[in-house]
């Protein structure tokens, strides 16, 4: 199995992981990107999460509910309880081919979108979206294509940092009768 990111504390022990100190899904910088970009590796690693967030999303929550849901969301009943409820592995991800990424999104109840993303300027945005980065190191080019990307709600912008949403599918979310 491929590390985690050391950005977040955690422990992890088979295909659970634990993590210690609450994640801040705040909005405001890049130690959400971080959080976000932990909970997305683990998801597409199908390990079991067990977290607590720290401070008020100042974004739709919705755009994460295709990761595991924390135990505690300060100051949000309502959205943590849409997200317990609205939560199932495989709503959000990915599979990567040799000059394309192919996306499926089902967050949304009874819709499903599948993109494909081959232009390349935006499919090496995505692949460098995968780890956080400030605003400031995308070119204009890149900085275009994270705007189309943000509005089809596949990244996160938290201040000055984006990452990207969906993880790699590395298990097939789906039963094999939907192929």
């Amino acid at each position: 199995m491929t590390e985690l990111p050391t950005t977040v504390a955690h422990r992890l022990t088979g295909r659970r992981v634990e993590i210690t100190d609450p994640l801040d899904l705040t909005g405001a910088g890049r130690e959400t990107c971080e959080a976000v970009r932990f909970l997305r590796e683990c998801q597409g690693r199908a390990l079991k999460v067990n977290w607590r967030a720290a401070g008020h999303p100042s974004y739709d929550t919705t755009l994460l509910h295709h990761l595991q849901p924390p135990g505690e969301l300060p100051g949000c009943q309502f959205e943590l309880t849409s997200w317990q409820s609205a939560y199932s592995y495989g709503l959000l991800y990915y599979r990567r081919g040799p000059e394309f990424c192919t996306l499926m999104d089902r967050r949304a109840s009874g819709t499903a979108a599948r993109l494909t993303l081959d232009h390349p300027v935006l499919l090496a945005t995505f692949r460098r979206l995968q780890k956080p980065l400030s605003l400031d190191e995308l070119n204009t080019d890149e900085r275009q294509a994270a705007d189309l990307l943000t509005a089809e709600r596949l990244v996160l912008v938290s201040g000055e940092w984006v990452v990207a949403l969906p993880p790699r599918a590395r298990r097939w979310p789906v039963p094999c009768t939907e192929i």
